[in-house]
This record gives C-alpha cells, sequence and structure tokens, in this order.
C-alpha cells in the first residue's frame, strides 16, 4: 500500500510517500523559519497562506520523484492537534486529492506520528515501551502497548519542555528558533557555574512543570543584567548552559522513573527536543545503568515532517481503517482516545 503523507499543523509543510513493503520512498519538507523569524515566533494567519503556496509544489515534486502519479493507494494528513488554519490548508488537499483518486484518507494524530516516526528506523524498537514526546506545546510519558494503545504516565501541568526553551531563549534576547539557539549558546556556558532547580524531581510522580524554572531563569538574567539590559556574554552562556541541563536532568528522571514503574526496557523519545544532544547524551548514560536502551528518530525526523504522517496514517489504512468523506479537523485532541489497530 503507497500512501501520501501531509504534515501542515504549525510552521512547515511536510510531504511524504511510504511504501508498507518498500518502506520511504521520499520527502520534502519546507520550513517557515524565515517567515516567522521577523516576529519572534509562529503567526497562524502567515502560516496557513504559506501552506496554501508551498504545499501544492511539494507533493508534485514528491510524487514525481517518487514515481508515484498513478500508485497511490490512500492520502493521510494531519488533522490534529495544531493550529486550525493550517490544520485545514492540509486536510482540504488532502481530502480533495483522497476523492478525485477515489482512494481512502484518514487524518492523523501529530503525536502519534512523532511517536511512530523511529519505527521509520533500520532498527526500529518493539512494543512495548515508554514514549517520552517533547514536542512543542506537549511534553508527555506514554506507556505503549501498540500503535493506538497508549496510557498517559504523566505530562506537562504548565510550560512544555520546548515552549519553556523558545521562552528562556527571549529572555536571552536569542533569534528565533529559540530552542536550538539556546542550546548552541549552551555549548559556550559552564554548566557549573548556575544551579536551577530540578522541578517536581522531589515528589513522587511523572507530571512535569517548566513554569517555575522559567521564572528562575528570569531572575538570573536580571540580577546579572548590565546597563545594556542583558549580563555579558559569557554569562549568558552560563545561563543557558545551566537552563538545559536543568530541564534534561528533569527528563531524564522522569523518564528513567517511568521505565521502573513500568518494568519496560525500552524508552523512545520523539518531537523537536529530541534532537538536543546533550538530552540524547545523559539519557544514554542513564539508561545504561538499568540496563534498558533508548530509541530516536533521525534528526530530520525529529521536528515535523511528512514521512512520519505517511507511516502513521498507513498503519491504519492497512487495518481498515479510513474517514468518512468529511473534512474535521481537531486543534485539541488527546493521544489516549485514539483506537487501537
Amino acid at each position: 500500500m503507497r500512501i501520501l503523507g501531509i504534515e501542515t499543523s504549525c510552521d512547515e509543510t511536510g510531504v511524504a510517500v511510504y511504501d508498507s513493503e518498500q518502506g520511504l520512498l521520499g520527502h520534502r519538507l519546507y520550513s517557515q523559519i524565515k517567515l516567522h523569524s521577523e516576529y519572534g515566533g509562529v503567526v497562524p494567519e502567515l502560516a496557513s497562506r504559506d501552506h496554501v503556496r508551498k504545499l501544492l509544489p511539494l507533493i508534485e515534486d514528491v510524487l514525481t520523484g517518487t514515481d508515484s502519479k498513478d500508485a497511490i493507494d490512500g492520502v493521510a494528513f494531519t488533522s490534529g492537534p495544531g493550529l486550525i488554519g493550517a490544520l485545514l490548508v492540509g486536510a482540504c488537499v488532502g481530502r480533495s486529492l483522497a476523492m478525485a483518486w477515489n482512494c481512502p484518507a484518514i487524518g492523523v494524530h501529530h503525536m502519534e506520528g512523532h511517536l511512530l516516526a523511529p519505527l521509520l528506523e533500520d532498527n526500529p524498537p518493539e512494543f512495548p515501551f515508554v514514549a517520552l514526546l517533547v514536542s512543542g506545546g506537549h511534553t508527555q510519558l506514554v506507556a505503549v502497548k501498540g500503535i493506538g494503545q497508549y496510557e498517559m504516565l504523566g505530562e506537562s501541568l504548565d510550560d512544555a519542555a520546548g515552549e519553556a526553551f523558545d521562552k528562556a531563549a527571549k529572555m536571552l534576547d536569542l533569534d528565533y528558533p529559540g530552542g536550538p539557539n539556546l542550546a548552541k549558546l549552551a555549548e559556550q556556558g559552564d554548566v557549573t557555574r548556575f544551579k536551577f532547580p530540578r522541578p517536581m524531581t522531589d515528589r513522587p510522580g511523572l507530571d512535569f512543570s517548566f513554569s517555575g524554572l522559567k521564572t528562575f531563569t528570569l531572575n538570573t538574567v536580571a540580577e546579572h543584567s548590565l546597563a545594556s539590559g542583558l549580563p555579558d556574554d559569557q554569562t549568558c552562556a552560563d545561563i543557558a548552559a545551566a537552563f538545559q541541563e536543568a530541564v534534561v536532568d528533569t527528563l531524564v528522571i522522569k523518564c528513567r522513573r517511568a521505565l521502573q514503574q513500568t518494568g519496560l526496557k525500552r524508552l523512545i523519545i520523539a518531537g523537536g527536543v529530541s534532537a538536543n544532544s546533550r538530552l540524547r547524551e545523559k539519557l544514554q548514560q542513564a539508561l545504561a545503568k538499568i540496563q534498558s536502551e533508548v530509541f530516536y528518530a533521525r534528526h530530520e525526523f525529529c521536528t515535523d515532517n511528512g514521512a512520519m504522517i505517511a507511516f502513521a496514517g498507513c498503519q491504519r489504512l492497512l487495518v481498515g481503517q479510513q474517514d468518512d468523506v468529511v473534512i474535521d479537523v481537531k486543534p485539541r485532541w488527546p493521544l489516549q482516545t485514539l483506537s487501537a489497530v
């Protein structure tokens, strides 16, 4: 079964073709970073308009490059969660193509796409496993028995890890996208100079909270600011390093706790923050001590992409699941409400 996947949930337009027998045949991604950098964050209306401009040319390019123009058996598109205008672009195009080609279509949960992205690799994890999802406004720990069999173990009670990275970056006057730029600055910092809190690690449970850490960062920046309004360059780097270390340690502690609580030995980590090299390094070290494995998607599939949507959609279409002839997007959509495959 050959599936066209479309991702337009936020500020990246992703298209891919996945074949159930041959694997991923091709994918393309267009990022709107330059468009939104002027505003320091995503402007929803601009994002939607840019998806309209870029989506059809990307689809044409991928279909031509994979020799799939007359070979598509189904269409998968992100139907939530995400920005409603951006979601509608992908859903309208995907649903329309499926009708024109007389093939089934299915709306894919964005976070399920991320969760299943490591299964695209040559050495995919076997079920069951624990998944740490750290993408955009989501930080979640999920016990995964199979596709659609998800138990929420813990999630952020306020700011997600990615949001905290972006907000801390703004405090240090870093360009958009803030998270990757903060991580880059942290490489130049002294991680021992400042001691930031590891929120909610001194109590039982698997929930997260990063709002207090954000406030601690703001106070530290203010305390060391010069007349120009910011601390000196080295202090900014040291603050970035301390902040990153606090977030990473918090995620690692919770992941280790989740594995011990469930008795599982495999962890997958997915979403934009999963590309953070310091997080990967410390997870590898921590899990080796408890004889557990950690799996990732390749870096290009950590952020939003069409490949993960094509793959996730293919798994559901293969068992006969498909959507009615309607366009239904869900800006908010709990992961645990999905049906099992």
